[in-house]
């Protein structure tokens, strides 16, 4: 996937934790909740787009890891909520499956560039 489909579905990700996260009902654990989901799925979107911004190998993974992390915090909110039956399945399944998807995509580039940055140590040393 290039680079600028994952910042626009990234993107497009917080957007749709957000309107999640907004029809919460009213009450302290939802506040609580709904205040961690946007901050974490903003988040996603936000550091993805930095990580493209950086300057070196281990700048990316490292801002990957950050987007990574926040990703994986989205799942763990979402299914907190269903878990409080808070949410309703019609309004989640979507958010939480590209929560799914992202954290996967994620994680196997960061992979990919964990074996780039290994390789080009390893022609350095030549």
């Amino acid at each position: 996937m290039m680079e600028r489909d994952l910042k626009k579905r990234s993107n497009s990700f917080a957007h749709s934790c957000v309107k999640l996260a907004l029809s919460l009902p009213k009450g302290v654990l939802e506040l609580h909740a709904q205040k961690q989901l946007i901050r974490a799925s903003t988040s996603v979107a936000a550091n993805y787009r930095a990580a493209n911004l950086g300057q070196t190998k281990k700048g990316f993974i490292s801002k990957l890891s950050i987007v990574i992390e926040e990703a994986d915090e989205c799942i763990f909110w979402i299914e907190f909520l269903i878990e409080e039956n808070i949410l309703k399945k019609v309004s989640y399944e979507t958010v939480l499956q590209e929560a799914r998807e992202l954290t996967s995509i994620f994680i196997a580039s960061r992979k990919t560039a964990l074996k780039s940055q290994l390789r080009f140590r390893e022609e350095e040393d030549l």
